[in-house]
């Protein structure tokens, strides 16, 4: 694949797990780089060469002066839909490459296939994309290997039971750094227009990931099946309702078969996705009472 020219990229999402770690391979790679943020005290964390510009998704003129001379953009949407038509037309009057960090919404998996907002959302936005005539990028992760430490760190930190649903559901976790190496490269090497579901290299049910991270940690985690009534009662006030009611749905038509594994990131990066048993070795330290 050949490189782009040396035009910045703009990452929004800039200080998010995912988009920190892009920023992190675009600059190894030379790149020159720009962070979009909504708050810049939030920024003060990023590399010092990195350059940061204030901006909000919900006030597109606010983007203006982060696109001029940019080159490419990897848009992470973290605002309401109303604003999205206006952000995409201000992308296309100033980059030549949007990549675009959307979900596996088309998969035909049946944990793909669950109503779910987001990925209406995401759907829209993919079409505003594509009637733009952009090169775009679509890149589509799985369940991320990440998420466990939103899930399970807290109970096993505690040493307590890791209580959860869906034990027996298989997904196919994807370490958000292969994530970050596939949009990073996308961004600023040419060849890469369409479309990527991108997963972890392996078929694990929830309860041997549970496992996994307790082989880092040199010890047995119990797990225990909860309920879904239970787990949406527990739930209430971290995420919306719809959000649990879609998570409990693919979870629950993930029983009993295969996840989907795709081999998009050997494919693009030309080394194999990290193993979730990798990602809890790599991580261990999150699971500890000190960290």
């Amino acid at each position: 694949m050949s490189q782009t020219d040396s035009s910045s990229v703009l990452v929004t999402g800039a200080t998010g797990r995912i988009g920190r770690a892009v920023i992190g391979q675009l600059l190894d790679a030379g790149v020159p780089v720009r962070a979009l943020t909504r708050r810049p005290e939030a920024a003060a964390t990023l590399p010092a060469n990195v350059e940061v510009f204030t901006g909000d998704l919900t006030a597109p003129d606010s983007l203006e002066p982060a696109l001029k001379g940019a080159g490419a953009v990897l848009l992470v949407w973290t605002a309401p839909p109303q604003t999205a038509a206006q952000v995409v037309a201000h992308l296309a009057a100033h980059v030549r490459r949007v990549v675009f960090l959307s979900s596996p919404h088309q998969t035909p998996h049946p944990f793909f296939q669950q109503p779910n907002p987001m990925a209406d959302l995401h759907a829209g936005i993919e079409r505003l994309i594509a009637a733009t005539g952009l090169e775009s990028t679509i890149i589509r992760p799985g369940m991320l290997a990440s998420n466990s430490l939103a899930w399970w760190a807290p109970a096993i930190r505690a040493g307590e039971v890791v209580r959860w649903p869906y034990g027996a559901a298989q997904t196919a976790p994807v370490d958000d750094r292969d994530v970050a190496a596939v949009a990073a490269q996308t961004l600023h090497q040419d060849g890469y227009t369409g479309d990527y579901v991108l997963t972890g290299p392996e078929s694990l049910t929830q309860a041997a990931q549970v496992g996994l991270i307790g082989d880092a940690l040199g010890r047995r985690i119990a797990f225990e099946e909860m309920t879904p009534d239970e787990f949406r009662n527990l739930s209430q006030g971290t995420a919306p309702h719809s959000v649990i009611d879609m998570l409990l749905a693919a979870w629950g038509a993930a029983v009993g078969q295969p996840a989907y594994v795709t081999t998009a990131v050997r494919d693009i990066l030309g080394t194999a996705p990290r193993t979730f048993r990798q990602w809890a070795a790599d991580h261990a330290s999150a699971f500890t009472k000190d960290s």
